[in-house]
């Protein structure tokens, strides 16, 4: 016969619930099913993902950019914000983005160029190592763009890059130059000014441009306009002498270890007073170095004349057709492009230096 604390305890028992004596409906079990189909299986096939998940389940916020947001000049010439000259392909901005022109000048990083002014150098500089050639007249006494017969000899002679020059401000060369499948446009200094107070608008264009940059400034004003590379040289009618280049390359990187010491508060007064666009000087800032590639320009005949560029903090090197005026002039053009893939390792450039007497003696002449 049970006591009366055990009849007691019974009934307790029977008026408490059992947590776990429900059981689960079947319908129940599907709502986790769901949710494994939903977010497990979309992730390992993009093809399997509903279109209303995103909206049902997703919690991420869709951010709208500001009317005022910071808008480098390469998007807003895909937006099409820049003018054209006329509505044919060759100034259709749609087609031509910014930062694929950019891309393709980063191709060339880390490489040395040659002005070529033949064929016969053309091959040289191809054999030797060169990244690609720019070609040019071989004439001093014209100034304008190169024979258009000249580059399309030097394209089926050779498979690297060409780079051929347009005079300041005359986009018909431009135009010219990209109908006949030049890989990169170079609006040189070097050249007869065509118009004295305007660029070329590269936003129009299909290839990218090579513009002149001495100083911060100036470099960022041509890259507003649409150049994907930098050269730094000095104005003459040829690349200018080691001393004149390295001047103004320290300009280049002085004014910008400067800017990235300055407060953003700072960079629009900084940018005002190197007359460049605010955008592209807020993200030189953000960047620590110039947004495009940057390359040197000038008469670099030993290999540690290349590697100084580089270690200055260069992207390249243009060296002058000069070069080949020497005996053996593959020899020449090797060690300059040993030098700039090997500027750091100073035992290398030591060895690429060595039996290279009559370069060291100074033998090249600067035009003035």
């Amino acid at each position: 016969m049970p006591s009366p604390q055990h009849e007691a305890r019974s009934d307790l028992l029977e008026l408490t619930p059992h947590r776990h004596s429900y059981s689960l409906s079947p319908s129940l079990l599907l709502v986790p099913l769901l949710l494994l189909l939903v977010y497990i299986l979309p992730s390992s096939s993009r093809f399997l993902r509903p279109k209303f998940s995103i909206a049902l389940f997703s919690r991420k916020k869709r951010s709208f950019p500001s009317r005022h947001s910071g808008r480098t000049s390469g998007q807003m010439a895909e937006e099409g914000v820049v003018t054209v000259y006329n509505s044919n392909v060759v100034a259709d901005t749609k087609k031509n983005p910014f930062s694929l022109k950019v891309g393709m000048a980063q191709m060339l990083r880390g490489g040395a160029i040659f002005k070529v002014t033949s064929v016969e150098q053309a091959k040289i500089a191809e054999k030797a190592g060169a990244c690609s050639v720019v070609v040019s007249e071989p004439s001093w006494d014209v100034r304008r763009m190169p024979d258009p017969s000249l580059i399309k000899d030097v394209k089926r002679a050779v498979s690297i890059p060409i780079v051929a020059q347009a005079r300041i401000g005359h986009f018909v060369e431009a135009q010219i130059l990209e109908a006949i499948g030049v890989d990169y446009i170079d609006e040189s200094e070097a050249l007869d000014i065509a118009d004295e107070d305007n660029y070329i608008n590269k936003h129009n264009f299909r290839s990218p441009f090579v513009c002149e940059g001495r100083n911060l400034g100036e470099a960022l004003r041509r890259v507003s306009e649409g150049a994907a590379m930098i050269r730094t040289t000095v104005f003459s009618y040829g690349y200018g002498d080691l001393a004149e280049t390295v001047k103004n390359v320290r300009s280049v990187m002085v004014e910008t270890r400067v800017l990235n010491n300055m407060d953003d508060d700072e960079v629009f007064a900084f940018a005002k007073e190197i007359e460049a666009p605010n955008d592209l000087v807020a993200q030189t800032k953000q960047m620590g170095r110039l947004p495009v590639v940057h390359f040197a320009a000038g008469r670099f005949v030993t290999p540690a004349d290349a590697a100084l560029m580089m270690q200055l903090g260069c992207d390249g090197v243009f060296v002058d057709s000069d070069i080949f005026n020497f005996s053996d002039p593959c020899k020449r053009v090797q060690v300059i492009v040993r030098g700039v893939r090997h500027y750091t390792d100073p035992h290398v450039l030591a060895e690429t230096c060595s039996g290279l007497k009559d370069i060291m003696a100074g033998s090249i002449t600067v035009r003035r």
